[in-house]
């Protein structure tokens, strides 16, 4: 049975949200995607601005930003970015297009289950809002030192940011649901399960338990189908690990260095948030400041602290747990933002002779340790935590307790084996 317009499943047991039935069609889904494919060519066709300083001009846009971080040696930092502020948007832009094309036309292709998973992995790492935010920070930087003229690719970006936060609704799981909803595919849980369940981490479709194991594929679009993350704590334990050994260049080494005919003078992440302040940038101070120094540091303490308290403590106690681990989930791409400043002030001061502005080696550092972060909590189950409940039922799941069945209450049973 269908969601209601509007409607959200959650989670009776923890309280995490399960699915959200959106309100949009998918014709209106559709002409949003569009309207974002438009406005990404212009994002990356126009400049983000224009700069004149002692009768030199330059236009800076993003791929020139690319550019010049690969011709000054740093291909890793430009690599990064690239991937994060063009290459993965591009990417999850056009693959929701073609499913939502897909499923508008009452046909599926060969390829959707894998052009879904491809959709899975690009999602976390599509970081549009952050490279807006760098944008705003990178220019009011240089207001004060050159004359500046906003380009319509900073009007662009604007509007592509609140498009792809729009779109983040559209993941991989809503596409499968349209999909469901349209008849194309086996729906989930359809006729109950007689025993317990893993889901698929890549459809969201429920299968029996005894069939997850490590070479086991999803019965509907053949991902493989874990019943928890294998090697959590292994592979947490060394990201945690990698992560807080790279953090250390990361804020000794400069991220930046400013060449000019006196000089060179060389900015660390703190002595950037400190510049910004005595520039009476307070506000802008505090935002790199929470982003490059508190985001990345809260993820590191919360992950360990997740990693050590593994006892059960009530129901409680491993509620607020899930909802930690879900807020350093959300806020952890947002530690890119000084990485994306620094390449964008590589082509907004570009003036040879009198300012350049070069990468330094704790910029790439730092966007490794924003990478390992990721990695670390995209690695961590925190089902792992309600596995140690005294008397975790594992008990046969009815059919109005699967996901895509509603009931009355509004809220659904999540089986303790499955992905939520």
């Amino acid at each position: 049975m269908r969601l209601e317009n509007g409607a959200v499943a959650a989670c009776r047991r923890c309280g995490a949200e399960l699915y959200r039935q959106s309100i949009l069609t998918l014709t209106s889904w559709l002409a949003l995607v569009v309207t974002g494919l438009v406005v990404f060519a212009i994002a990356n066709l126009y400049p983000i601005a224009t700069l004149r300083l002692q009768g030199l001009v330059v236009e800076a846009s993003l791929p020139q930003a690319l550019y010049l971080t690969w011709q000054q040696g740093h291909r890793t930092l430009s690599i990064m970015t690239g991937l994060a502020g063009f290459w993965m948007p591009l990417t999850q832009l056009v693959l929701v297009f073609w499913a939502l094309s897909a499923v508008r036309s009452g046909r599926l292709p060969m390829d959707f289950s894998a052009g879904m998973r491809l959709l899975k992995w690009c999602e976390p790492w599509s970081m549009i809002p952050v490279l807006m935010l760098g944008v705003l920070v990178a220019m009011v930087k240089f207001s004060g030192i050159a004359s500046l003229t906003v380009g319509p690719a900073t009007w662009a970006f604007a509007v592509l940011a609140f498009i792809m936060t729009a779109l983040s609704r559209m993941s991989a799981h809503h596409l499968w649901h349209y999909a469901e909803d349209a008849g194309l595919v086996v729906v989930s849980g359809e006729g109950g399960v007689r025993q317990g369940v893993a889901q698929c981490e890549t459809c969201g479709y429920l299968q029996p338990a005894g069939e997850a194991s490590t070479d086991a594929g999803c019965q509907r679009c053949g991902a493989q189908v874990h019943l928890r993350k294998p090697h959590m704590f292994a592979r947490v334990w060394a990201l945690i690990i990698a992560a807080c050994v790279v953090y250390i260049p990361a804020n000794v080494l400069p991220v930046m260095g400013i060449r000019t005919p006196t000089g060179v003078s060389e900015h660390t992440i703190l002595g950037g948030v400190i510049e910004f302040w005595r520039l009476g940038s307070w506000d802008l101070a505090l935002i790199v400041f929470v982003a490059s120094v508190v985001v990345p540091g809260t993820k590191l303490l919360v992950l360990i602290l997740l990693m050590l308290r593994r006892r059960w403590n009530g129901a409680s106690i491993q509620r607020q747990r899930t909802r930690q681990y879900e807020f350093i989930n959300f806020i952890g791409h947002w530690s890119m933002l000084d990485v994306f400043v620094v390449i964008l002030m590589t082509t907004m001061a570009d003036f040879p002779g009198v300012s350049q502005v070069v990468a330094g080696p704790g910029a790439a550092s730092f966007g490794m340790v924003v990478v390992l972060t990721m990695l670390a909590a995209a690695s961590y189950d925190p089902r792992r935590g309600w596995d140690t409940a005294p008397g975790r039922s594992t008990a046969v799941v009815p059919a109005a307790s699967l996901p895509h069945q509603p009931q009355q209450s509004g809220l659904f049973d999540a089986p303790d084996r499955a992905t939520s």
